[in-house]
């Protein structure tokens, strides 16, 4: 007998699954780029010039880690919501327009990175169509007038999903007014919160100062300023792509483990904690940048430091949840309770995979966050090897790993080729593995990020163990096993949506609680305190900072009047508009 979402939640289910499509097209895009990246860096195979590596280089960016991630979040939040509340949103049709304006914008941002690539791209709104500027998007860099529209669109369009979720909890509370907010709704709702919070500093940046400047209504930008905003919401993002990955681990890995949740009031206590710490700390991204002082900085790490909590707290309530369950079907002994797990699935493993993932990504973290020891590896591969144990296998193996349980019930078709959805789980993981060792390695011996060539005239790297040409043969292997895991994915998926109709789905509902709701204060449901706490210390962290830059560089900057420039210029242009940045 079975009972599938799309049961209960029919309109609800064509959303979620548009939303995951518009995901996976995302990834299969920007995950192919990541080969190329791969291949051309360590000089295995170049299908590109290198000018237009930056344009590879934003367009895998930005694909995955803004239209990917986001993409699939909005489709997980909209059915953690109307699961855990047991209710459908409460205008469908609101819900379709905030689908089509992150689509509207995506599209946008999407065809203008990709007008790199032409050698004569079109004059659109009086300046030449292109993107050529990282997913950081730092000034001087400029872009297209639409990348700005599309990123100011897409992220509009998950404001209004954040409505659309606030409506649907707000609808059940008069429903149901003296009830606990249920765990999958409280999840939301907190990230959803500093969502809010976070995506104020990017939008300033872009509709007061890139837009204008790019469209030529003002003629400067203050560098060091759009850059802080920037990262006022740059770090938090990384808590946004995670928080789905952490949803599921909370509420499905102990399902799939055969248990129940170890601690709800744990749950809500690390979901309150991101709320309150991912915003006040992006300035321990800019640890090289002049012009922001050392205090700001040390105050930033020591935020950082503080966030280190909830991820600790995560990695004991979920491996407690997994023990639970593991003993539930007959696991004994200090360790022995490992073999009882189900290994064979690729939900449980790809998900329990991306966890151990994200522990190593915890230790080589503590590294970035260090101030002095930061300043040995920020600017090379280190930081890259970093991010893709967190994004890019922590949130986008889960992503997959929990495709498998959700497209077959968000369709009603059963999942196509288990064994192979098994094989592609483990495949990611040994060539992320692969990829990410060698490029934390390579960091450590000084080889640059951000760069189409890496090698420089007249000098050599030389790491303590190995070769470089060891280390980028691991790179490049893994990027390769990586895209055929990728491929894998992508043809199951293409395979369950055409596959028949199944009476046998997976039960769609979450596992039992050890320790529920009850059992926690219910000042931990009282989401107007904890924004208004979150708010005060974004207030006490950025606004002697920002205060600092402006006095110093202006609100529009001094000196870059004018300057258009894309990273795959002519190196004259480059180094002149860096000497009217310097002036």
């Amino acid at each position: 007998m079975r009972n599938a979402y799309i049961d209960q939640f029919p309109d609800e289910a064509a959303v979620i699954k548009a939303a995951f499509w518009s995901s996976f097209i995302a990834l299969a895009i920007g995950g192919t780029l990541g080969l190329v990246q791969a291949l051309h860096r360590t000089d295995v195979f170049r299908f590109i010039q290198s000018p237009d590596y930056y344009t590879v280089l934003t367009a895998h960016g930005v694909l995955l880690a803004i239209t990917f991630t986001i993409f699939f979040l909005v489709g997980l939040f909209t059915w953690a919501v109307t699961t855990g509340l047991d209710r459908g949103v409460v205008d469908i049709r609101f819900t379709w327009a905030w689908y089509a304006l992150m689509v509207v914008g995506a599209t946008l941002e999407t065809v203008t990175i990709f007008a790199g690539f032409l050698e004569q791209a079109p004059t659109v709104l009086g300046s030449e169509l292109y993107a050529d500027v990282l997913f950081t998007f730092y000034a001087p860099l400029q872009a297209h007038p639409l990348f700005y529209l599309g990123l100011v669109l897409f992220v509009v369009g998950s404001w209004l999903a954040g409505v659309d979720w606030f409506r649907t909890w707000w609808a059940w509370r008069k429903e149901n007014p003296d009830e606990r907010i249920p765990l999958p709704a409280f999840m939301v709702l907190t990230t959803t919160l500093f969502w809010y919070i976070c995506t104020l500093g990017v939008a300033i940046a872009i509709l007061v100062f890139l837009l204008p400047w790019s469209l030529g209504i003002t003629d400067s930008v203050n560098p060091l300023l759009t850059r802080t905003l920037f990262w006022y919401f740059g770090h938090a993002v990384v808590y946004f792509w995670l928080m789905p990955a952490y949803v599921m681990w909370y509420l499905m890995l102990p399902k799939f483990s055969g248990g129940k949740l170890f601690s709800d009031p744990l749950a809500r206590v690390v979901f309150v904690l991101f709320l309150l710490l991912s915003t006040p700390l992006g300035i321990h991204h800019q640890y090289l940048d002049p012009g922001i002082a050392e205090g700001f900085k040390f105050i930033a790490m020591t935020n950082t430091m503080f966030l280190l909590l909830p991820s600790l707290l995560t990695a004991f309530t979920v491996v407690a949840s997994m023990e639970h369950g593991a003993r539930q079907r007959g696991g004994t002994g200090y360790l022995g309770w490992l073999k009882a797990l189900p290994w064979r699935d690729p939900v449980f493993t790809g998900m329990a995979l991306a966890g151990l993932m994200f522990a190593a990504a915890g230790f080589s973290g503590m590294i970035n966050a260090g101030m002095n020891i930061n300043y040995l590896v920020h600017n090379t591969w280190w930081v890259v090897g970093h991010f893709h144990l967190t994004v890019g296998t922590a949130v986008a193996l889960t992503f997959m790993a929990s495709s498998y349980w959700f497209i077959p019930q968000m369709t009603g078709k059963a999942l196509w080729n288990r064994s192979l959805a098994l094989a592609q789980v483990l495949i990611w993981f040994v060539g992320m593995t692969f990829m990410s060792n060698a490029m934390h390695r390579s960091g450590l011996f000084g080889m640059p990020r951000r760069t189409a060539e890496p090698q420089y005239q007249g000098f050599d790297f030389e790491p303590a163990v190995g070769t470089v040409g060891e280390i980028n043969a691991q790179v490049a292997l893994g990027a390769v096993l990586l895209t055929l895991s990728l491929a894998l994915f992508l043809l199951i998926m293409v395979m369950t949506s055409f596959n028949g109709t199944s009476d046998s789905l997976p039960d769609n509902g979450y596992a039992g609680t050890l320790s529920g709701p009850e059992d926690s204060p219910a000042i931990l449901d009282n989401l107007k305190v904890w924004t208004a706490i979150a708010i005060v210390l974004v207030i006490f962290a950025y606004t002697l900072p920002l205060a600092s830059i402006i006095d110093s560089g202006g609100l529009f900057g001094k000196g870059i009047e004018g300057v258009q420039l894309s990273i795959g210029a002519d190196p004259g242009l480059v180094l002149e508009s860096l000497r009217e940045v310097i002036r």
